[in-house]
């Protein structure tokens, strides 16, 4: 970590409004936003609409509060990526202590605007997601543990639980099964990437699991937590949150996941120095080997929309229809 000699043409004072947008990952933030929603409408109880949109930005300078802290203390191996190394404090358009600032400022203001639009129990889960995020990820398991996705994982699965607790101040086998999806989505979301951009993380000194454990292991890995996740997914139709739409969807897009994990499982995704040569800006830039791995890190994004689009769609546009499934219908 660095305030920046990490490139040789810093240049700081050019720093413009979308730098500041770029500190805070906003494709992250995209993904915050919804799931926050999903969690909020989902939630049995009624909001107030207005103190609903506070709540919902207030998560969102939270996410991006976190990914300007995330950026500050992870300059010296963005600068080493290229897929990251044009991010404002790596290429020298904000400072590291200008992005320390920003980050420390908009999570504080992000903490007790939810506090006082929803409650305090939703404040003090936000502000432990930042600290996790930023601290027990970014600071510690991030250069220290091929396992620092599945155990950071769980900054991106609180999201959804936030919401819901913004709702109705307290957590349920709901809540943490909207947690569950997402942390259990989240290893073989990344492992995918890291398979095909192995050589980035390498480079960079990042122990993800390719680089430490090899590829095979990885799609091994991959395999079995795309059938622990279909599991979690199909959860909400037996607790009733999920409805027959969500039950459909579900289903059908797990079956599917679980295709892709086989496929990435019985490829050579990740061998014979494909991925060293894969360190391309592009997400979606790969070599013939490695294109399994590529397809189900890109059908995962869609997974997980579709499953909280399909929530969305039943508790927020009426389109609830229960499952008979006995005691738990």
């Amino acid at each position: 970590m660095s305030d920046i000699s990490l490139t040789s043409s810093a240049h700081y004072g050019l720093a413009e409004p979308r730098d500041f947008i770029a500190l805070m990952k906003p494709r992250v933030m995209s993904l915050v936003i919804f799931t926050a929603i999903v969690g909020l409408v989902a939630a049995p109880t009624n909001i107030n609409p207005v103190l609903a949109l506070v709540s919902v930005f207030a998560i969102a300078l939270g996410a991006g509060a976190s990914g300007a802290l995330n950026m500050w203390f992870d300059a010296d191996i963005d600068a080493k990526m290229r897929r990251t190394q044009l991010r404002p404090v790596p290429a020298g358009r904000v400072r590291g202590r200008t992005a320390l600032a920003f980050g420390l400022i908009m999570a504080v203001i992000a903490v007790v605007l939810l506090g006082a639009a929803a409650n305090y129990a939703a404040a003090l889960l936000l502000a432990f997601t930042i600290f996790f995020y930023a601290v027990i990820y970014t600071m510690v398991l991030k250069r220290s543990t091929p396992h620092n996705i599945v155990i950071g994982g769980a900054a991106g699965a609180f999201p959804p639980m936030i919401g819901w607790v913004a709702a109705t101040g307290s957590v349920d086998i709901n809540a943490a099964i909207l947690f569950g999806i997402i942390f259990l989505w989240t290893p073989p979301h990344f492992w995918a990437l890291a398979l095909y951009k192995a050589g980035d993380y390498e480079k960079a000194g990042v122990p993800m699991l390719p680089v430490v454990a090899g590829p095979k292991p990885t799609r091994m890995q991959i395999f079995l937590y795309s059938i622990a996740l279909s599991i979690m997914a199909l959860a909400p139709v037996y607790t009733g949150l999920g409805g027959v739409l969500y039950a459909v969807v579900a289903t059908l897009l797990s079956l599917a996941f679980i295709g892709l994990a086989w496929r990435v499982l019985r490829s050579r995704a990740g061998e014979g120095g494909q991925s060293a040569a894969n360190g391309g800006a592009d997400l979606y830039e790969v070599r013939k080997g490695d294109k399994a791995a590529r397809d189900l890190f890109g059908f995962s994004i869609i997974y997980l929309f579709a499953l909280n689009a399909a929530l969305l769609a039943e508790h927020g546009l009426g389109l609830y229809i229960p499952v008979a499934l006995g005691g738990f219908s």
